[in-house]
């Protein structure tokens, strides 16, 4: 983090080269690990905040742009959506105003990861609001973190239907994005259409199961997100189901510590202990 401070200050004295320096460097930034969820929040906001600033003078980095996306995306998730939900039952005022900055961080991720796909592909939008469109294999990150970003936020906005109205958008964003690779991101995208696809009017528990197990054998059993996932998208009315799939999203945080598994592990131990309250 001190290195990337100092090419920070670098790129704000040297001008435009040192900023695509620095952009490549803080696409990378993003890709790191950190297992310490509270060291993870504290360093997010600089990094959001230093990313998004090179991001405008760099529209074009479609690698920040994706990194910029996912980073909101997953600070929104992990830190802001999540304390909403731990709040609800003590203090209804304070979670909705998380869940409001929730929303708003989400539609930031979301509008980075559009912009960036219009840019690189102008016309896109309109493509999207027609059909599946077709994607380069460098634009898969900009998809699902666009495709995630957009589902999160409906599922905050139940009572906007305007923005509701948008989930056919975000499941052609995501359908494009399985297209043109299934395996992105070693089960992170066939997770996403799982849960998509149970939240889908008309969807298919059967088909949802069906990408909850794809990512599983994708993701080689080392990530403890698809069974969180999964539990929260098909077993919300299987109390049995539903313990199984996080004593299991536990068990492989354990196995193999990283920061996403860490924010699940969270996740998960706290859907357990207010078990009683769900069933």
């Amino acid at each position: 983090m001190r290195a990337l401070l100092a090419l920070a200050l670098s790129a704000l004295l040297a001008g435009c080269s040192t900023q695509a320096l620095l952009a490549d460097a803080l696409a990378a930034q993003g890709q790191d690990e950190e297992q310490d969820l509270q060291l993870a929040r504290e360093a997010s906001a600089f990094y959001l905040k230093l990313s998004e600033s090179v991001l405008r003078e760099q529209p074009g980095h479609s690698a920040l742009a994706g990194a910029v996306a996912g980073g909101f995306t997953q600070y929104a998730y992990a830190f802001v959506a999540f304390e909403a939900e731990r709040l609800e039952s003590q203090n209804l005022k304070a979670a909705l105003a998380q869940r409001q900055r929730a929303e708003a961080l989400y539609a930031r991720a979301q509008a980075h990861a559009l912009r960036a796909l219009e840019a690189r592909q102008p016309g896109f939008a309109q493509a999207l609001a027609t059909g599946v469109p077709t994607l380069q294999a460098d634009q898969l990150g900009l998809a699902y973190w666009g495709a995630a970003a957009w589902a999160a936020r409906i599922s905050l906005a139940k009572d906007r239907p305007e923005i509701v109205a948008d989930l056919p958008l975000a499941l052609n964003l995501a359908r494009a994005a399985w297209q043109r690779d299934p395996s992105w991101g070693a089960g992170d995208l066939a997770s996403l259409m799982g849960t998509l696809e149970a939240a889908r009017p008309g969807g298919s528990a059967a088909q949802a199961a069906q990408y909850f197990e794809r990512a599983r054998q994708l993701g080689g059993g080392r990530k403890a997100g698809v069974f969180v996932a999964q539990a929260e998208a098909l077993a919300t009315q299987d109390r049995e189901a539903f313990e199984s799939l996080l004593r299991q999203a536990l068990a492989v945080a354990a196995q193999h510590p990283n920061l996403a598994n860490a924010v699940m592990r969270e996740r998960a131990q706290w859907l357990l202990d207010t078990l009683d309250e769900r069933f």
